[in-house]
């Protein structure tokens, strides 16, 4: 005799199993579909975000000559290209990914040009007018690369960061096949730091393939329009930038954000990143730590006095801010410093006895 009800259950199970087999076709037809894509975002590399991978546009499919065409030319700047994550960006059915023509335009006119010119110099030279050769603008060469690099968070703010209004644009910090990348063996002039305390160094083609194709390894890349930050970190008290133990990416975000400075935090969360004791949070906190961030007494690329300190008595930075105010009481009429007459100068630095100075989880004061 047939259970009834044991024969529906199992009608239930089957039932159940085809709707779970199905759906996890459905997801795995959908997960290999979407993954041939070509505008999709690619696996994020180790470093951080990569890019959308972009088709050129404005031109017909008859107006391009292919990479072997410009090979035949231009062989050394090829060989450094191929070396690059460019050429691994491949589409579906493609020999590579992003070509020559993917960033210089269509080329067919240009090397028509070029043999028809049979080593006439006037000609060669009218023909190279027929190709993009990033000697346009900073926007217009800036606009070339953020037709590809606009999906990755680090370029989405570029168009409005400090260095686009400025003029600079992708080509004066990144190369894409320097030709004259590796080292030349002559002797540079390095900062004293770097002579003392030094890290390993990657040579100069090493470092351009594993940095973001930069053209010289930070910070020197840097320093090349930032002269004065240079001579700040040549100041005895500085961070760790000189000797290869920082770079300035660490703190700033080159290509923009909505922080002072490019900072890649906003305020003193940049700061807190490495120097986590001072993070909090704290039951009593200085205020000063808040409202204006560590820059209130630090200056964070070089000083010549202790802890980066903007002065270098600590009392004179603390009384910056607890000054004198009309009608106030307490030390010579200072706010917020309820001392007697001379009873600070016998008592030395505030830091002496205010030991809390970043915040404190039970004194009010910041005596502890």
């Amino acid at each position: 005799m047939v259970n009834e009800c044991g024969k529906g259950d199992s009608e239930m199970k089957r039932l159940l199993g085809f709707f779970v087999s199905a759906a996890f076709l459905v997801c795995m037809f959908g997960f290999v579909s979407t993954a041939y894509l070509h505008a999709q975002r690619r696996p994020a590399p180790p470093k951080g975000p990569s890019v959308a991978w972009k088709a050129p546009v404005g031109a017909q499919p008859g107006e391009y000559v292919g990479e072997d065409t410009c090979k035949a030319c231009h062989s050394a700047e090829a060989a450094q290209f191929d070396k690059t994550p460019h050429a691994d960006i491949a589409p579906q059915g493609a020999k590579v990914g992003v070509g020559c023509e993917s960033c210089h335009g269509p080329g067919k006119a240009h090397a028509e040009a070029e043999e028809k010119a049979a080593g006439d110099p006037a000609k060669m030279e009218a023909g190279m007018k027929l190709i993009f050769k990033f000697d346009g603008s900073p926007k217009e060469n800036s606009e070339r690369c953020l037709r590809c690099h606009e999906t990755g968070a680090p370029q989405s703010s570029f168009s409005h960061s400090v260095h686009a209004t400025a003029g600079v644009s992708c080509i004066d910090c990144h190369a894409t096949h320097p030709v004259d990348v590796a080292d030349a063996g002559k002797p540079k002039l390095q900062p004293a730091q770097g002579q003392f305390f030094s890290v390993p160094r990657l040579n100069e083609e090493n470092a351009w393939l594993t940095d973001g194709l930069l053209k010289k390894p930070q910070p020197e890349l840097c320093y090349s329009c930032h002269r004065t930050v240079q001579a700040q970190f040549a100041l005895p008290e500085h961070h760790r930038v000189p000797e290869g133990f920082m770079k300035c990416t660490d703190c700033h975000t080159p290509h923009g954000t909505s922080n002072h400075f490019q900072l890649t935090k906003a305020n003193w969360e940049s700061c807190v990143k490495c120097h986590v004791e001072k993070r909090g949070p704290f039951v009593y906190e200085h205020a000063v730590v808040r409202v204006e961030g560590c820059t209130a007494c630090h200056t964070p690329h070089g000083s010549v006095n202790n802890f980066l300190l903007k002065r270098r008595e600590q009392r004179m930075l603390c009384l910056q801010c607890h000054a004198a105010i009309h009608g106030t009481s307490g030390f010579n009429g200072q706010a917020n410093v309820p001392h007697g007459r001379l009873g600070f100068q016998t008592s030395g630095d505030c830091t002496r006895c205010h030991v809390a100075i970043h915040g404190s989880n039970f004194d009010p004061t910041l005596l502890r």
